[in-house]
């Protein structure tokens, strides 16, 4: 069940600035159940899934479909997303920068973590650094905007490795070793990356790329069917413990959730 706003206008104890109204959030909860309802909904099931009265959720879904942000279908009766939901998520996809959205989180976690910190998008060649936010702890070497990564080496390559289709990364891998074709021992190494990242959620490397530095990379998921982002965090490899990783494990991951979230990724979408 949904929290629902106190009052038509907020509490007496909230500030001007963050009175609202209640009738335009309930609307939204209305249609956030829609949402993730993942398909057309009846009356009941709507208001189950709201916590509120199939009355007053009634009430809703006829001012919404005025407006065309709900319709119900005329033969099953049930409803859905209307046409101007539909225009509005589309306006919206079109005007939204992943990167520069995605980049705006950076250096909260460089931040909090006290490390560096950078951004990889999927190329022709593999993953590229596309953002680099320097730590409080100096590196022997940092690596360049614009650098593409190798994928079985670097923490970022086995977060693409785990998180994109086989027919993207083999063919990028095979140019990176050189090869014709991955033999056995190649594809039981990508088979255990993407394993081990799928089931911590982080893909970790020590030394991988730069000796001496410890990475931890995680996926940043988008809206629709685009390639995720990848964060990592990058440290020096002395002096960081067990207790270390999986503490600054838990804030990447922490971290690029909301990532994703801002990008309008439901966490629905990992099982659909």
């Amino acid at each position: 069940m949904r929290n629902q706003p106190s009052s038509e206008s907020g509490t007496s104890e909230e500030s001007p600035a963050r009175q609202g109204i209640q009738s335009v959030e309930l609307a939204m909860t209305v249609l956030q159940a829609l949402e993730e309802g993942r398909g057309p909904m009846s009356l009941t099931q709507t208001a189950a899934a709201t916590g509120m009265q199939p009355s007053k959720v009634h009430r809703y879904l006829v001012s919404l479909a005025r407006v065309g942000l709900v319709a119900q279908s005329p033969s099953s009766g049930r409803y859905d997303m209307g046409p101007a939901m539909r225009r509005l998520g589309v306006e919206s996809l079109r005007r939204m920068d992943e990167v520069a959205l995605v980049s705006e989180h950076l250096p909260g976690l460089r931040d909090s973590t006290s490390h560096a910190v950078n951004l990889a998008v999927w190329g022709d060649h593999g993953p590229v650094v596309v953002r680099w936010e320097y730590g409080a702890h100096a590196l022997p070497i940092t690596v360049r905007v614009g650098a593409t990564m190798p994928l079985l080496t670097s923490a970022m390559g086995g977060a693409f490795l785990a998180h994109l289709p086989e027919q993207l990364t083999e063919p990028v891998l095979r140019g990176q070793l050189e090869t014709e074709t991955l033999d056995a021992a190649t594809r039981d190494r990508v088979d255990r990356i993407k394993a081990e990242v799928l089931r911590d959620g982080v893909a970790t490397t020590v030394g991988g790329v730069i000796p001496g530095v410890t990475s931890l990379a995680a996926p940043v998921f988008t809206a629709g069917e685009s390639f995720p982002l990848v964060v990592t965090l990058v440290m020096p490899a002395r002096g960081v413990t067990e207790q270390d990783v999986a503490r600054f494990s838990a804030e990447l991951l922490r971290s690029t959730r909301a990532m994703s979230e801002v990008l309008g990724h439901s966490t629905d979408q990992n099982r659909s």
